[in-house]
């Protein structure tokens, strides 16, 4: 046993060493078979079924009709509650599907009064008693057309967010017979499209709860794959967006911040990185962009209310975007046809989104917790780096560590150098670059990156 968890360990420090801008390095990539086989078992013919499901209801305004059984924004939570509780039923793990209701709106507000709206949370509970740590996924479910007070014109929503629906319930399907040592909630939101209401309830929920929210994914259009007027068609890019600056931040983090040049290195930044690097290890054809901002000019998503809350969250969404589908009217315009409809989806395209989800939640769920108190050592002048950190206190023991190191100017974690021990002395000027560390298993699956910050060793 102990010369297998060698070789593996061994196996990854090999595959991750080397630099990047050497084009002729030879890469050993490790995959889990059981991440591997459950991101393939991620189906377009269900992902294609639930979009066609959503947009059969007309629309799913947040003014829309709660009572009908076939038309309205409370068509949709059934029709998801129904899902999931099958999944539940049929599923290995312990899952249960809960309906979350909430007060919103009223006078002077978008929604011009004051409603009940619903927000439906799959909540796949962890095996390991001992790590209290939650994963969340995030999708909202209402739509909308150009005129954001019409609740009856027909708001098919099939990327917006059908697209991003489709894919979490896909999810939700392949967690439930795929137990993990740490609880996922996947979220299904209403209230988006009138000022991110539903995630505003959720996050304030986690919070006064005290939920340990290691990572908030927000998948809100991962569908199109083929912009407007540039008419550029690629399905083979991804956005994450994450925020710089914490919207929380108080005086003595920016000090902090300043102090160790990290604006570039915010945990949300860190959650970006890792998602790109365990989402390309997995899903081919795909390249994941890291946008550095938290969401579009003038627009946001369901992430940002927990962002405020202080939680680490990042958006997916699709590189190109087609304004001629987004929140327009559904109809032709001297020939071009209009409106978010389902011919605009790219189904391969959400199938391999919903999968860079599904492999980064698995490998951060079967990973130890991240480690804490990651310092360098700033007590004296020396051309070597020391530091020095703490080992999560809850949850499996790690096998090891990462020490990651890049360069100043660069975007992405360079090389990962393996450590048993909870200290190292690396022979570079820790002036000149970067460095984090992440918790690894026996097997490879290694935690978040957490960012190194000057201070004396313990």
């Amino acid at each position: 046993m102990k010369k297998m968890i060698v070789s593996v360990l061994a196996m990854i420090l090999l595959a991750n060493v080397c630099i990047q801008e050497n084009a002729f390095s030879q890469q050993i990539i490790y995959k889990d078979t059981q991440i591997q086989q459950a991101a393939r078992s991620i189906s377009v013919k269900n992902i294609s079924g639930t979009i066609d499901t959503l947009v059969s209801f007309t629309t799913r305004h947040n003014l829309s009709t709660r009572n009908k059984p076939d038309f309205g924004i409370g068509a949709a939570a059934r029709f998801i509650k129904k899902s999931l509780d099958r999944f539940s039923k049929s599923g290995v793990a312990i899952a249960d599907a809960e309906r979350i209701e909430y007060r919103a709106g009223g006078k002077n507000t978008r929604l011009g009064k004051e409603i009940t709206l619903e927000n439906i949370i799959y909540t796949v509970h962890g095996t390991d008693k001992d790590d209290n740590r939650v994963i969340a996924l995030l999708a909202h479910y209402d739509s909308r057309s150009f005129d954001n007070t019409d609740s009856l014109i027909f708001a098919p929503g099939a990327n917006d967010n059908g697209s991003g629906v489709s894919a979490l319930l896909e999810i939700a399907r392949v967690l439930s017979i795929n137990p993990l040592p740490v609880t996922v909630k996947i979220m299904f939101l209403s209230g988006e499209e009138h000022g991110l209401l539903g995630a505003a309830h959720m996050a304030a929920l986690a919070k006064t709860q005290g939920w340990n929210l290691a990572a908030v994914l927000n998948n809100d259009m991962i569908g199109n794959s083929r912009s407007s007027a540039t008419e550029i068609s690629n399905n083979t890019k991804l956005r994450i967006f994450s925020e710089n600056v914490p919207v929380i931040e108080t005086e003595s983090m920016r000090k902090e911040r300043v102090f160790n040049s990290a604006e570039n290195d915010s945990k949300s930044r860190q959650l970006a990185r890792y998602i790109k690097e365990i989402g390309e290890r997995y899903v081919e054809n795909l390249e994941i962009k890291l946008i550095y901002r938290n969401d579009r000019f003038g627009r946001g998503g369901d992430h940002t209310p927990f962002a405020r809350e202080g939680f680490t969250s990042v958006r997916l969404c699709e590189y190109h975007e087609n304004y001629d589908r987004t929140h327009q009217v559904v109809e032709l315009v001297n020939g071009a046809e209009m409106g978010d409809v389902k011919k605009g989806v790219d189904l391969e395209y959400v199938r391999k989104n919903a999968a860079v989800n599904l492999v980064s939640v698995m490998n951060m769920a079967l990973a130890p917790a991240a480690p804490s108190n990651v310092k360098i050592d700033i007590s004296g002048l020396s051309s070597s780096t020391q530091l020095s950190w703490s080992a999560p206190e809850a949850g499996k023991k790690p096998a090891g560590y990462y020490v990651l190191v890049r360069e100043t100017d660069k975007s992405n974690w360079e090389r990962k150098i393996f450590v048993k021990e909870t200290s190292c002395e690396i022979d570079i000027s820790k002036d000149n670059y970067l460095f984090a560390v992440q918790s690894v298993d026996s097997d490879g699956h290694e935690s978040i990156a957490v960012f190194a910050t000057g201070g004396n060793l313990r």
